[in-house]
């Protein structure tokens, strides 16, 4: 069950729509991605996001101004203990200025009442400054 409920939310933060997406999180809900990430930094916004709407606001208003198109996120593997979860992921998409985005990425997410509570996410930063700013070999 809590597998599924981490497929669903990456399709609700996918599909940029903010009822689906706010669907899949509680209120008081937390993104801790690490500090000075490349996307944080070109969408000049904070790295730790607190509470269901700031969390919206992020996936359904200021992602798709840096992720322009194609957003998808392809799962490589998961655990879980019922009320955590781990997924190492694939993530790419089409950046706004044309160039193209991907990275692995890895996210723990703790589980409440079926819902995401709290995810934190790692991901090679260096890698993502090259794509987002620079040379993105």
């Amino acid at each position: 069950m809590s597998l599924t409920i981490i497929d669903d939310a990456f399709q609700a933060f996918a599909s940029a729509d903010p009822d689906r997406i706010s669907a899949v999180l509680t209120e008081d809900a937390e993104w801790l991605s690490p500090p000075g990430n490349a996307i944080a930094v070109a969408l000049e916004t904070t790295h730790h996001m607190i509470g269901r709407k700031a969390i919206v606001r992020f996936f359904a208003e200021e992602l798709p101004r840096l992720f322009a198109h194609g957003l998808s996120v392809v799962p490589q593997g998961a655990h879980t203990d019922g009320e955590r979860v781990t997924v190492e992921a694939a993530v790419s998409a089409t950046l706004a200025n044309g160039n193209h985005y991907a990275n692995d990425y890895c996210f723990v997410f703790e589980l409440r009442d079926g819902l995401v509570h709290r995810a934190r996410e790692y991901v090679d930063t260096a890698r993502g400054h090259r794509m987002v700013f620079g040379d993105a070999r």
